[in-house]
Order: C-alpha cells, then sequence, then structure tokens
C-alpha cells in the first residue's frame, strides 16, 4: 500500500519513524459529467474572474476572503513560519481508557507501519504496552495544512490511527429530540427487548452494499445492450396512525419466521394484526401518531343446525308398508292354492306358473325392502330389515305350500 504521509511517533523521548497509510477505501461509483447531446465530457476549467483566461496550476496561489469580499494573499512561506510542531510528528499526549472516546468524533481510520529496521523494536513496544493496559492513545498529529486529533489503538498487530473532530467541532442536539411528552409502557419495552433478542448478532463481514452491486449490475447490462429498466415502485409518503404493540409482536414474528423459529405461533393473532395493518393503510396525516386499538373479540360458536331425521323416518315407514303387502300378497297366494281342483290338469299348471310368477315377484318385493332397509343408518331401519326378512320367510313357506299341493298324485288302479 502507498503511503500518504511520512513522520514519526513522539513517545516521550521514544521516536518511531513510521509511514502513515489509508485504512479505508471508497468502493462508490463515480459517473463523468457528459454533453446528452453527443456525449462529450463536461470539464471544469479555473478561469480567472477578472480575465475570463484560464489559468494552469502553477499560476494558481491561496487567500483569504475577508467579510466585505476582499482578500488577503497566503503563501506557502507564510505558513512554513508558523510554529506547527506536528508537522512531521504524531504527539502522543495521553493514555485513556476507549469507552471515553464518543464515536461522534471518530473521522478517517489510517493504518501505522514501521519505517526502517531501526523502527521494528519501538513500534512492537508501543504495540504491546497499549495491548497490556487495554487503553487507547491520545495525539496530534499535522496533515494537509492543518492540525488534526488522533487516537491510537491496536488492530491485530499493527497499530492503527483513527482522526478525531475537535471537541468543538461536535454540534449540541438541540430540537432533535421530540418535543412532545411520550409514555413508554413496559410491555411495549418488554416486546421492544424481545424483538432486539431475535435479532441477535451479525458478521459485519457479511453485510455488503446491495446497491452499488445493482449499480454494477445496470452498467454490464447497458454495455450489452440488454437492459431493460424495471418500473420504480414506491410507498406513499405521509404519517401513518400505527399500532405500537402489534407492530412489534408482527416484527417479533417476523424475525423469529426468517430464523426458521416458532412455526406454530406465528400465525397467532393473525386477525388482530390485519386489523392494525388496515388501519395502518388507510390512516394518514401530517405526522404519525401511536394510536391503542381494540383487539377483534373472537366470534361466537353458531349452534349446529338439527339433524334432519325427518327422510328416514319415511324411509323406515315405506319399508313397513312393503312388508305388510307382501305378507298379504303370501296369504292370498297359500288360499288360492288350496281351492284349487286336484283333477283339473290345465288349471293346476297354470295356478303352478302364477304361483311361480308370484312368488318371484314377492322375491324381488322382499329385496327390495331389503335394499331400501340397507341404506338406513337408524334403529328402525334396522327393524323394518328384520320385519322383511320374517315376511320373506313366511312367503317361502307359503310358496312351498302351494308347490306341494299343486303336484298331481299317482292315481292306483283297482
Amino acid at each position: 500500500m502507498r503511503s500518504i504521509w511520512n513522520g514519526a511517533i513522539s513517545f516521550g523521548l521514544v521516536s518511531i519513524p513510521i509511514k502513515l497509510v489509508n485504512a479505508t477505501e471508497s468502493h462508490s461509483i463515480s459517473f463523468r459529467q457528459i454533453h446528452l447531446a453527443d456525449g462529450g465530457r463536461i470539464r471544469y476549467r479555473k478561469v480567472c474572474e477578472l480575465d475570463g483566461e484560464e489559468v494552469p496550476g502553477a499560476e494558481i496561489g491561496k487567500g483569504y476572503e475577508e467579510a466585505d469580499g476582499s482578500v488577503i494573499p497566503i503563501t506557502e512561506e507564510d505558513l512554513a513560519q508558523l510554529p506547527l510542531a506536528t508537522a512531521k510528528t504524531i504527539e502522543i499526549m495521553s493514555f485513556v481508557p476507549a469507552e471515553e472516546i464518543d464515536p461522534l468524533q471518530m473521522d478517517a481510520a489510517y493504518y501505522l507501519a514501521a519505517n526502517g529496521a531501526t523502527a521494528a523494536k519501538p513500534y512492537t513496544l508501543l504495540r504491546e504496552a497499549l495491548k497490556r493496559s487495554r487503553k487507547v492513545a491520545i495525539a496530534k498529529y499535522a496533515l494537509r495544512g492543518r492540525e488534526r486529533l488522533g487516537m491510537l489503538r491496536v488492530v491485530d498487530d499493527v497499530i492503527a490511527m483513527h482522526g478525531l473532530l475537535w471537541p468543538d467541532e461536535i454540534r449540541v442536539p438541540e430540537g432533535v429530540a421530540p418535543e412532545a411528552e411520550v409514555t413508554v409502557r413496559d410491555a411495549e419495552l418488554d416486546l421492544a427487548d424481545a424483538l432486539m433478542a431475535t435479532l441477535g448478532e451479525v458478521e459485519l463481514a457479511s453485510l455488503h452494499d446491495d446497491y452499488r452491486d445493482a449499480v454494477e449490475a445496470m452498467i454490464a447490462a447497458k454495455a450489452g445492450g440488454a437492459f431493460e429498466p424495471a418500473e420504480a415502485t414506491s410507498e406513499p409518503a405521509g404519517g401513518q396512525v400505527i399500532d405500537l404493540m402489534a407492530a412489534l409482536e408482527k416484527s417479533v414474528r417476523a424475525a423469529k419466521a426468517s430464523r426458521g423459529e416458532g412455526g406454530a405461533q406465528a400465525g397467532a393473532g393473525e386477525g388482530a394484526e390485519a386489523a392494525a395493518d388496515a388501519d395502518a393503510e388507510s390512516g394518514g396525516g401530517a405526522g404519525a401518531e401511536v394510536t391503542p386499538m381494540r383487539r377483534r373479540a373472537a366470534g361466537r360458536k353458531t349452534s349446529a343446525a338439527p339433524k334432519a331425521v325427518g327422510g328416514k323416518k319415511s324411509t323406515a315407514a315405506s319399508a313397513k308398508k312393503t312388508a305388510a303387502a307382501a305378507k298379504t300378497t303370501s296369504k292370498k297366494r297359500s288360499t288360492t292354492a288350496k281351492s284349487a281342483p286336484a283333477k283339473a290338469t290345465a288349471t293346476k299348471s297354470t295356478a303352478t306358473k302364477s304361483a311361480s310368477g308370484r312368488t318371484a315377484s314377492g322375491r324381488s318385493g322382499s329385496a327390495s325392502v331389503k335394499s331400501t332397509a340397507s341404506r338406513s343408518s337408524s334403529g328402525k331401519s334396522a327393524a323394518a330389515g328384520s320385519t322383511s326378512a320374517a315376511s320373506t320367510k313366511k312367503a317361502g313357506t307359503a310358496a312351498g305350500a302351494r308347490k306341494a299341493a299343486a303336484t298331481p298324485r299317482k292315481r292306483t288302479s283297482a
């Protein structure tokens, strides 16, 4: 790495030659100004206001402008005569705990590298002293024409220096805090603590600039001629009326879901969240305000509709009527078979056929009764099924009697 400043660390009577190296670098993408008509570069030229001519760098000096607009020329010789003890020296003034340094004072960061073999021993001594004391060194140094304040600390095996702003360069935060009196409940603090615990910690090395990646991808696509701009989606501006408790609860569940925790609990309270979201989307105004929102009461359970049993009753009744009709038919058939003359062969055969057909009809009727009874799931349908079975049994007995009566008897010879 290229050094930007050479000097020495003044540690009491110990002098440590060092080189100053930038510890950070900017990865932001820079753009050139161009002429939209032809794409030509737009450059700024240094032009004198009096004669309107461009002035080269060798003819440009420094000057201080007074309040009345007059300019006082300042030369490099004038600046060199000023008593600046830290022009080439980082002068350590004291050692303090790192907690005493306000992060607001932090500025640019640099690495201090030992300059030469003779600097290795005192450099290592200072580094180990800082490690053991667990303190940082406060120092003064001069860079780019001005005296600055710095903080030295150990990073791995290297001494790093952070530029610090002077205490009078830190502005007092007047008028920044909310002026209205706001009361925060313990329940809200508990939810905030739960959200902080759920989010946990993050590996800073894993963070990167997503916007820069998108800009680089867009430049590459335009260079290849295949870039299609996407429609930008923007949320409506303005204040929103929110339910702070619902927002915290939703944030905790979302954080747990992103980490694969609380799968069954993630859907709890979605009704209240939906109400809060709906109110938040419809709300608006000059500024956001916290509004307590009522929870929706759970809906009452509706009583179950009474079971329809009329169809089953009618089915059982029709089964009983069918069984009774079959029983009556069987009795009639039995009477007809007994009254038929034994000697008339034609009448006997006809009666036999008729009885057979009627018997088949009776069996078919019994089968329909059985099928009707089997479709019923109630106790009455089962009773109808047993009645049908009894009717079928009686019909079979009657048919057997008719068959025996219709059979011709053999005549005995005299």
